[in-house]
């Protein structure tokens, strides 16, 4: 089905869910169980091998809520999807990678849809329903 309507309202209910997500996953790192602040992120983080992990995840859990809330406006929606699929590929390598496929292993089933879902994104863009296509529109 190639009906422009259907691809924008997908490309939008698909930007809210990731949206979503990847905010509650920062919020709950700086604010939540296992926040950075009480150091346990950045524990976690330490134990699975990322590099300065302190840094690393002070600036994950930063940019989730940013870029999750860039994906909900459709504000910058490639740039805050591409970020996003960085930041996932680098969870790949460090952390799921190395437990098998399956989620309830620790493995990579749960990021692999995730960075499926960023790259339709990153190669479809925001679609009509975003900020970036109604500000486009005065430029």
């Amino acid at each position: 089905m190639n009906h422009p309507v259907v691809r924008d309202t997908a490309l939008f209910i698909l930007r809210a869910i990731l949206g979503v997500v990847f905010i509650a996953h920062g919020w709950r790192n700086v604010f939540g169980v296992g926040m950075v602040g009480d150091n346990s992120t950045i524990v976690e983080f330490a134990r699975v091998g990322y590099p300065n992990p302190s840094v690393f995840a002070w600036t994950v859990s930063v940019l989730f809520m940013f870029c999750g809330a860039m994906l909900i406006a459709g504000v910058l929606t490639t740039a805050a999807a591409g970020v996003l699929f960085v930041i996932a590929a680098a969870m790949l390598y460090f952390q799921f990678s190395h437990h098998g496929f399956y989620v309830s292993d620790g493995g990579m089933e749960y990021i692999l849809v995730l960075m499926a879902s960023l790259l339709m994104i990153v190669v479809f863009g925001a679609g009509r329903a975003s900020l970036d296509r109604a500000l486009a529109r005065f430029a």
